[in-house]
């Protein structure tokens, strides 16, 4: 049993039970027994409370606390799959505590932003307005549990994503683009010049023009965000040292920013490979768009931002914005017309790290500041 709203005991309990992505790591649980443990949690505490299957074994957890009517509603939204554990410094899931801190894979990223936003809404009298409580899988793989979410219909006037932001207001993030590049040359003996066409050094003239195409990008900036960006993520081809080789397959990664869409990235990068193409005999290539998430920006005068700020304000903790790193579900939230943002506890410096460890004073604030800020938002109108 944990007492109800004590942000940290369910921390605890989140950071012992493994929720690895079994899309990022073969044969891992996925998020079927932490959903049960928080939902049983949830459900204790009062909230009205459901497990939506998104895909099996893969479950979203979805609580409310009802309002009378009359006010705006509040999304709170975290994830609950973590990645892998290999190389971590410390035991992955024993939430070990010392110092202030406590140390677990996912504590930072994102157990502590979960565990905070529960006992927020735990900790409320009746609002207004509703406050939704979505604990999503899947995020650090493609997000099908906040996709899923949405496509249940599940809606609500305006989120926060608590990732960690170190208490920091983050209401914009890049989206990005993968793709995949492929050169096609011609097998050959490799004494017979005549006949082979080498397909890695024709990536390697696609790689200058990539290069060039990332420079060029520094002409742009968003005012929280900085640059986009591109770069090559892994490269293979060649069959052996004496053998001209056939093909060459180069994957890249285009971080975009608010504005910049897919088909601007899929532009780019066919201009890229005409470009290679010049004064090259054979040059033949290809162009295949892998996945992408959309970038998310909420304006820094948005009702939402206004109310968090004040909000911090109260609590004697700043108020600026910041553009958050990483990409999170804040964009699918925005791209479905939820105005949504970053705020949580931990530092995103942490995420995915040897070690990993949140400061558990950090996610007691962060409950106090969300149970504030939603009592703001959700009051009657």
């Amino acid at each position: 049993m944990i007492p109800r709203g004590d942000a940290v005991a369910l921390l605890d309990a989140l950071v012992r039970t493994d929720s690895r992505n079994p899309s990022l790591v073969p044969g891992a649980p996925g998020e079927g027994e932490i959903a049960r443990r928080l939902a049983g949690v949830l459900e204790s505490w009062g909230l009205e409370t459901s497990v939506m299957e998104c895909a099996p074994g893969r479950p979203n957890v979805v609580a409310r606390r009802r309002g009378s009517g009359g006010g705006r509603s509040l999304m709170l939204n975290g994830h609950l799959d973590v990645v892998g554990t290999d190389g971590m410094q410390h035991a992955p899931f024993d939430a070990e505590r010392r110092d202030g801190r406590l140390f677990g894979r996912g504590a930072a990223d994102m157990k502590g932003g979960v565990a905070a936003m529960c006992a927020a809404v735990a900790r409320l009298p009746r609002l207004a307005g509703d406050v939704i409580v979505a604990a999503v899988c899947d995020e650090e793989w493609q997000s099908i549990g906040t996709a899923s979410l949405l496509h249940a219909g599940v809606r609500a006037d305006a989120a926060i994503v608590t990732e960690p932001t170190g208490l920091a207001i983050m209401p914009a993030h890049k989206g990005f683009v993968w793709a995949e590049l492929r050169t096609a040359g011609r097998a050959a003996h490799g004494s017979r010049w005549d006949l082979g066409v080498d397909a890695i050094r024709h990536a390697g003239a696609l790689l200058r023009e990539l290069d060039a195409l990332d420079v060029s990008l520094a002409a742009q900036a968003h005012p929280l965000l900085g640059r986009a960006s591109l770069h090559a993520s892994t490269i293979e081809g060649g069959t052996g040292m004496s053998t001209y080789p056939d093909r060459c397959v180069l994957r890249v990664e285009r971080r975009t920013l608010p504005g910049e869409s897919v088909e601007s990235v899929r532009r780019e990068l066919e201009v890229a490979l005409a470009s290679a193409g010049h004064g090259l005999q054979e040059f033949h290539a290809e162009l295949d768009i892998l996945f992408s998430q959309p970038p998310s920006d909420v304006a820094v005068d948005s009702p939402l931002v206004q109310a968090l700020a004040s909000t911090l304000a109260e609590h004697g903790l700043p108020t600026g914005c910041a553009g958050m790193s990483a990409w999170t579900d804040a964009a699918l939230l925005n791209e479905a017309g939820i105005p949504a943002i970053c705020f949580g506890p931990g530092d995103m410096g942490l995420a995915h790290a040897a070690e990993e460890y949140i400061e558990t004073a950090q996610v007691e604030r962060a409950a106090d500041v969300l149970a504030a800020l939603a009592q703001r938002w959700c009051q009657a109108r």
